[in-house]
């Protein structure tokens, strides 16, 4: 199977299988999704919406949370990991998109991405789930499938997104990214799959015998 005929085969399962993928970190609008992608960083999207709501309701936009103090927002966000450095973050963009953006989240990546904790998959995550512009967010999950599956030679998040976009049309950027998180939860985990256990594995490459090794972003 051709790199091509690979992802072609790809994007019409993953579309099978979740045809409307629901964003999985719980949000109102596009200040929470920010905050809430922030604080996925190194933690599960069940723990976010574990703590998201005790912190919305501290304050659930940029003009009440840039009025808090950071010890109360990290006693709040602790059990996310980081905490230190996210409550400093999440207060200091809360002052910027107030001093600098009327107090909304600006729908512009790099504006995004100058705001502090905001990294490009965050940015990438907000554009597309908030504002609906397509773009292709890559978290290590994702690189690592995009590995076992043979559609990147896995030397970077950056390179892998851009094979990634290369290989798939434009107006599916937004869903994939999510029907691709949602199939390795499922059936590609790290621990249960290796690259020759689940359905697209096996499609893509019936005459693997030995564990795909996947290089770490």
């Amino acid at each position: 199977m051709l790199k091509k005929e690979r992802a072609a085969y790809i994007l019409e399962r993953l579309q099978q299988q979740y045809p409307e993928p629901p964003i999985p970190l719980d949000h109102t609008d596009a200040y929470t999704l920010l905050v809430a992608v922030l604080l996925s960083a190194q933690c599960t999207d069940e723990r976010v919406n574990q703590v998201t709501p005790a912190l919305w309701q501290l304050a659930d936009n940029p003009a009440d949370m840039a009025k808090q103090k950071v010890e109360d927002i990290q006693a709040i966000i602790r059990p996310c990991g980081l905490s230190p450095q996210k409550s400093k973050a999440i207060l200091k963009l809360s002052q910027i998109l107030m001093a600098e953006h009327h107090g909304e989240v600006p729908a512009d990546m790099e504006a995004l991405e100058r705001l502090p904790g905001v990294g490009h998959k965050t940015a990438s995550v907000v554009m597309s789930q908030a504002f609906d512009v397509p773009a292709f967010a890559v978290d290590t999950h994702i690189h690592r499938l995009a590995q076992r599956w043979g559609l990147t030679n896995g030397k970077s998040v950056q390179q892998t997104e851009t094979d990634l976009k290369k290989l798939f049309p434009k107006e599916s950027w937004n869903a994939l990214h999510l029907q691709i998180i949602y199939w390795g939860r499922e059936f590609c985990s790290a621990r249960g799959c290796d690259g020759t256990v689940c359905e697209i594995c096996r499609t893509c490459y019936p005459k693997r015998k030995n564990p795909k090794v996947t290089l770490k972003a």
